[in-house]
């Protein structure tokens, strides 16, 4: 791939607080990284649609800040009346971008639902609201871990595509070529929506061990290492990870990628200095 003039989709991630001292916090983190000017922020949606008044209250405190917030919605584990409500909600509140995704089962529960894959959400959507939102979906350049193989997963993403997302959004991953394999794949495939890469700043190794652990992404071995040998000096893993993510980032963009998703952990600090010494 090479750098192309088009343009490019900044994003930041936030999970809606348990608190209201959280939802405070969020607050001064968002208004602080809306000073960048990102294209939209996204607020995640918890296992069966568990969070879906808090994604949605904090949607809308920025949609009245005059920000655009795309709330994520899941359909596993619920009937289709349960999910065209949601929409319905979000629809009469004036959101008009989607993040649609899966989801996971809530803990304890066994039945799938009616809606058993991402694509089907997406093709409920285009069915019952046509274009009225614009919807986001996920991706994995590292595989997603429930997949059978890679090609079952990048298939699995292409009937997401075909059932109408408008672009997508993938899962962290520290190995810039496995990002440009994907692209590459996608393209052979006839996949022609933009794939924005997620980005995760390091922060916290132990942390960004659980994550990886659940969602499949790979740290590199020497990364790893690095982090695990700086043990509980907060500062080192910090600064390594600033290094790492800030170098990753300037070279997805210098090699085309259409721009950059961040999962900030409702936090401001990482993102922000990283967005600063990518000189935007």
């Amino acid at each position: 791939m090479s750098a192309q003039n088009i343009p490019r989709t900044f994003s930041f991630e936030f999970f809606p607080p348990k608190t209201q001292e959280g939802m405070e916090k969020l607050r001064a983190t968002w208004q602080q990284l809306a000073k960048l000017k990102p294209k939209f922020f996204s607020v995640t949606y918890g296992a069966g649609g568990s969070t879906r008044d808090r994604t949605l209250g904090t949607v809308l405190e920025i949609l009245y800040a005059g920000l655009d917030a795309a709330p994520h919605i899941s359909c596993v584990g619920a009937t289709r009346a349960e999910v065209a409500a949601t929409l319905e909600i979000y629809q009469s509140k004036g959101i008009r971008h989607l993040v649609a995704l899966r989801g996971d089962l809530p803990s304890g529960t066994a039945d799938p639902g009616e809606l058993r894959y991402a694509n089907e959400l997406v093709a409920m959507i285009r069915e019952q609201f046509g274009n009225m939102f614009r919807v986001e979906v996920a991706c994995y350049p590292e595989v997603h871990p429930q997949a059978k193989s890679a090609r079952d997963d990048i298939l699995a993403f292409k009937c997401k595509v075909e059932a109408g997302a408008d672009s997508a959004i993938t899962q962290y991953f520290y190995d810039a070529d496995a990002y440009y394999r994907f692209v590459a794949e996608c393209e052979s495939l006839g996949i022609n929506i933009p794939i924005v890469p997620g980005i995760m700043p390091i922060g916290n190794f132990a942390q960004l061990v659980r994550f990886s652990n659940a969602c499949g992404a790979k740290i590199p071995g020497w990364l790893k290492d690095k982090l695990d040998g700086y043990g509980d000096d907060t500062d080192s893993v910090r600064a390594l990870g600033l290094d790492v993510v800030t170098k990753l980032c300037a070279d997805l963009l210098e090699h085309g990628a259409p721009g950059l998703h961040f999962y900030t952990l409702n936090q401001a600090a990482l993102t922000t200095t990283i967005w600063q010494r990518l000189k935007f």
